[in-house]
């Protein structure tokens, strides 16, 4: 393999740094001065002296936040079983003597994957010798490379491995009582998801960030699609955005240069900080095994790893958790324990180290005296650290709190080390729709109003606001636009649809008379298209919960449970506001809610049987796509088996919110853990595959800009004309007053009027023939600003909602319903005629007509209209 002159093996000036770049770093790092890249990379050469005074101050940063934790002269350990679920392996790295083929495995009497028996046999076992973990080591999708992996995957009903790793945690958990931690290489977002409520903590070695490692032929990664560094940065991501505690970390002396080393370190630093949600990190010394590609390197010695160690330990801070593996290390424990680190890791007293075979585990005792020679007590945690079972919510899921709680400590998070490991049941919490809280903030939020203006976790719930200020600045910054405006909007008279992106981005920036120019064209193709009635529907909204972890910073309606605000309905309630709003002529009923973790995913099904049960005739349009990417991974189904299952329980139609910018470069600053822009096409187009008609929508105003406008409705667009799926296209400024993202300064305080008037008309000619219906918010604009847009090239004011809560939170002053008369206003103001639709945008039966006129939409004690 090719290999650089300033890895761990040598460095590329014989000599290494100079005296005076060492003790200048050394200072710094003394100090307490933050490093840099390239202070870091001298210090990861620091030998002799140098070394032993780097190792002196990491020592210090290390006992400060042990300190600070509660646990002063404390190293921890995991006392756990391996187990190597599959051998199998899509990847091809060049050091690994863990992955192997199919054909050794048969010839060893082997399975492709271990059976359920042979897993939990490793676990009772375990669980009878005290341990409680379950590492659960495997290869990357070998279904991908290997058919027999497919194979046996398809014959025991798991449509892939991620899918069995889901099934045998719950069987861990519920028959032996040790707590899966996860190791399934590369996850996916909804990967996550699927796994989050089976493990209270998952890992992956980010290994190094060093691209050409991978790239290049001969690398120790070359060929192996998942030890893209930029991949698995993403995973990193992903587990933090999806609150799961999570283990990562380094693999040194791999080729990879001294600066490479330290890039990777800050690589670390910079997710951590993002997401606070990796709960340790991994200084792994690379060892040379035979039968590999690698066998002929050298292994990293001691002072690589020991350097290795006190660096990171600068670079994280004292509040990091730092381990390296005992048993890759020949018994120099004080070393180690002297470079900063404060954790041994996983160590069983059962099975071997299955990825180093070669390497025995220390026993337990032997640790624990080597530990208390140098002044540390050695003590017994969990799989899920400390500082996460103490957290508990986002970061444990419901049905893992009682598995946790029965092995933790509650006073340090620390394991009992005396605790019985014992199966318990897994499942949903119980009575998941009692009514609790504010239920009746969908009238006091228009009376009384909100209690403060934010949650009382605004602070740790969102990630980290300093590492999002400095992602969102690039964003924030306007374009200058050089396509002539004039013959953009010769273009856009003439024929919409041959619209470049220059000359559609150009239009999204017109202002003064391009404006107007741009806006009666529009308006003029709106009347081409659908005529001049404006439609509008009877409906109500109904917001079942407002308890979410999800950690949207642009949402002000989410709450912990906890919360002054915060509430759930009870399945008759939520029954109750869909009889009332058909008493009064509704059609449809518009359901959403925060991602309640105590719901289970069943629970959306029995919302929409309740509505149906008791007014049959009512249309179902409910649950967003990440209420429905959350109903399919709480219930282990696929999203098209979820969606089925949600048809057939009464769901008629889904809302296209959850969108927001189908960009994920704004998407990840706007929220901490919703849905990625690909995931959200997904769950709609499978939808309108299941004959599941949508809305679709975009939020804009905050940090984004005209050119994901652009992307976003193009997006739309292509979806449309795949599956013709979308009812209308509905604008949602965003509401900046209450929102997080704007109280921690960082989003604009919502779109101009220029902004709206823009985005109206640029959705009307960019949709164009495809989505002929384009909606504006009158819950937002209010009644003037709802009819400009009217003039703009909308034709549809959505509907007489009855309860709104969602904006009002938000701080929309432009109250929560209108009446019939009131639409019907709005639409004389832009000169129009006005006119009631269904959800499907079909003519409404005379009865329902009457029934609307009658109460005029009003409910019994419906509240008077805020002007």
């Amino acid at each position: 393999m090719t290999t650089s002159a300033t890895s761990g093996t040598g460095p590329a000036d014989p000599a290494g740094p100079t005296e005076n770049s060492l003790r200048r770093a050394l200072k710094r790092a003394r100090d307490g001065v933050a490093l840099d890249v390239s202070e870091a990379a001298v210090l990861l050469q620091a030998r002799g002296e140098h070394l032993d005074a780097l190792t002196a101050s990491a020592a210090r940063v290390r006992d400060a936040g042990l300190e600070a934790a509660g646990r002063p002269g404390v190293i921890t350990y995991s006392k756990s079983v391996f187990v190597p679920l599959t051998r199998l392996c899509r990847d091809k790295c060049h050091y690994c003597t863990f992955v192997t083929v199919p054909g050794k495995l048969r010839r060893a009497g082997h399975g492709m994957f271990m059976s359920p028996d042979e897993v939990l046999d490793i676990a009772r076992k375990g669980a009878a010798l005290g341990c409680k973990e379950a590492l659960i080591t495997l290869g990357d999708k070998p279904e991908d490379r290997w058919p027999e992996a497919r194979e046996w995957l398809d014959a025991h009903g798991y449509d892939d491995t991620i899918a069995y790793v889901r099934a045998i945690s719950v069987r861990i958990l519920e028959e032996t009582g040790l707590l899966p931690h996860l190791n399934p290489g590369v996850l996916s977002w909804t990967d996550f998801q699927r796994l989050k409520p089976v493990a209270p903590s998952m890992g992956m070695m980010l290994e190094t960030t060093a691209t050409r490692l991978w790239s290049e032929p001969g690398g120790p990664h070359h060929g192996s699609p998942d030890k893209e560094p930029a991949v698995r940065l993403r995973v990193l991501e992903d587990a933090g955005r999806s609150s799961v505690p999570f283990t990562s970390g380094l693999l040194i002396g791999i080729g990879e240069t001294y600066e490479e080393r330290a890039e990777s370190l800050f690589a670390l630093r910079k997710v951590s900080r993002a997401y606070h949600g990796i709960q340790e990190l991994i200084i792994q010394n690379f060892r040379a095994k035979p039968d590999t590609a690698m066998r002929g390197m050298p292994d990293a010695e001691l002072d690589e790893l020991v350097a290795t160690v006190a660096v990171a330990r600068h670079i994280m801070g004292p509040s990091a958790c730092l381990q390296a593996p005992p048993n890759l290390v020949d018994a120099e424990y004080e070393r180690l324990i002297g470079a900063g680190i404060d954790d041994w890791g996983g160590v069983s007293p059962l099975t071997i180290d299955h990825v180093n075979p070669e390497r025995p585990w220390p026993q337990i005792e032997e640790l624990a005296a080597k530990s208390r020679a140098v002044g540390f007590e050695l003590r017994e945690r969990l799989c899920v650290y400390p500082e996460f079972v103490r957290r508990g919510e986002p970061w444990l899921d419901p049905r893992l709190r009682p598995h946790v709680a029965a092995l933790a400590d509650p006073a340090t998070g620390l394991a009992l080390p005396d605790a019985p490991v014992v199966g318990r049941p897994w499942q949903e919490p119980d009575e998941a729709f009692t009514a609790s809280g504010r239920t009746d903030l969908h009238t006091a939020i228009d009376t009384e109003g909100r209690t403060s203006d934010r949650r009382e976790d605004f602070d740790e719930v969102y990630g980290d606001w300093a590492a999002l200020r400095e992602a969102a600045a690039p964003g924030m910054a306007p374009e200058r636009i050089d396509t002539d405006v004039r013959a953009a909007l010769a273009t856009a008279a003439d024929d919409p649809t041959r619209l470049t992106d220059n000359e559609a981005l150009a239009l999204l920036h017109a202002d003064g008379p391009a404006l107007d120019a741009l806006c009666k064209v529009a308006d003029d193709v709106r009347k081409s298209a659908v005529g001049d009635d404006v439609t509008y529907i009877v409906t109500r909204n109904i917001n079942f919960t407002n308890v979410c972890y999800t950690g949207c910073r642009f949402c002000a309606f989410a709450q912990r449970r906890t919360d002054a605000d915060a509430y759930t309905l009870s399945l008759d309630q939520v029954a109750d506001r869909a009889e009332q709003a058909w008493d009064v002529g509704a059609v449809e009923v518009c359901m959403q809610g925060g991602i309640h973790p105590d719901l289970p995913g069943t629970a959306y099904f029995d919302i929409a049987r309740a509505v149906k049960a008791r007014v049959p005739g009512m249309h179902v349009h409910a649950f967003s796509p990440m209420e429905v990417v959350n109903g399919a991974t709480r219930t282990g189904m696929s999203i098209r088996e979820w969606l089925s299952a949600a048809k057939e329980a009464g769901l008629d139609s889904v809302p296209g919110t959850a969108a927001e910018i189908l960009d994920d470069e704004v998407r990840w600053i706007l929220t901490k853990g919703k849905l990625p822009a690909t995931t959200w096409i997904e769950v709609i187009e499978t939808a309108h595959e299941l004959g599941l008609r949508s809305s679709s929508t975009m939020m804009y105003g905050h940090v984004d800009q005209p050119r994901h406008w652009l992307g976003h409705l193009r997006t739309l667009a292509g979806i449309q004309q795949r599956t013709g799926g979308f009812t209308e296209f509905v604008t949602l400024p965003f509401i900046h007053t209450n929102a997080p993202v704007y109280l921690a300064g960082i989003a604009r305080p919502g779109p101009t009027v220029r902004d709206n008037r823009a985005v109206t008309a640029m959705a009307r000619l960019l949709l164009h023939p495809h989505i002929p219906n384009i909606q504006t918010s009158w819950v937002k604009l209010g009644t003037e600003g709802a009819a400009e847009m009217l003039r703009s090239g909308a034709n549809d004011l959505g509907g007489t909602l009855m309860e709104e809560t969602i904006s009002r939170m938000a701080g929309s002053s432009y109250g929560s319903y209108k009446s019939v008369k009131d639409l019907i206003a709005v639409a004389d103001a832009a000169g129009r005629p006005a006119k009631p639709r269904t959800t499907l945008y079909g003519p409404v039966p005379e009865e329902r007509q009457r029934a609307a006129r009658d109460s005029d939409g009003h409910l019994p004690q419906l509240l008077p209209v805020l002007d």
